[in-house]
């Protein structure tokens, strides 16, 4: 899981993944690598809305990984957005990029149960939640680990909104500097980071 930099003719070959839990971030990093100069690889069916005004960038085929993956070698030199759990489904005749997308839990949970609470579904106790990711990402890194097709770069979403620019930099210093760095830092908006962690007083 060494997070190496890719370059040359090579990257053309690569098929970038934005992964991470539910309402991580894994949009606007689909937003920044788009901007960047990774076409991005969406059917837009699920469009904008409160909860994400400026798009999920989702592609619904992916959910069915597990199904049919024929699409995957279309994706080569593009990049797509996939929850964290389908990652095992990734054929292993490919070589991906990863971007693993991390953000605090109660963030995520809150954003989460704001949606939830929109469409009128119930959520499930928190604890019990934190418990099942916990368990999820010990074992989902364990396994990267040991993908040598699959080098990963973790981001942090409260680091990518604070300092959009280090890390667009270090986001492009993985993709072996071939991203525009300018256009990614224009697509992040710290006003749309509304389920902030409130800092301790003191």
């Amino acid at each position: 899981m060494n997070a190496e930099s890719g370059e040359g003719a090579g990257a053309d070959r690569e098929i970038v993944v934005v992964s991470g839990l539910p309402r991580s971030g894994t949009s606007l990093m689909m937003q920044m690598l788009d901007k960047g100069g990774i076409p991005a690889v969406t059917d837009s069916l699920r469009t904008p809305d409160v909860d994400n005004p400026r798009g999920y960038y989702e592609f619904e085929i992916v959910k069915k990984i597990k199904e049919d993956a024929s699409w995957i070698p279309e994706t080569r030199g593009k990049v797509f957005k996939m929850v964290s759990q389908l990652l095992y489904d990734l054929p292993a005749s490919e070589t991906y990029r990863i971007v693993f997308m991390r953000r605090d839990f109660d963030e995520m949970l809150d954003s989460q149960e704001k949606m939830l609470a929109r469409l009128g579904r119930p959520s499930a106790p928190r604890e019990e939640i934190k418990r099942a990711f916990t368990q999820h990402l010990d074992r989902l890194f364990a396994w990267l680990e040991k993908q040598p097709n699959m080098p990963v770069l973790f981001v942090s979403h409260g680091d990518l909104v604070a300092e959009p620019r280090a890390q667009a930099e270090r986001i492009n210093a993985f993709f072996g500097g071939r991203l525009d760095v300018e256009a990614m830092v224009a697509a992040v908006d710290p006003s749309l980071y509304r389920n902030r962690k409130a800092e301790p007083a003191g």
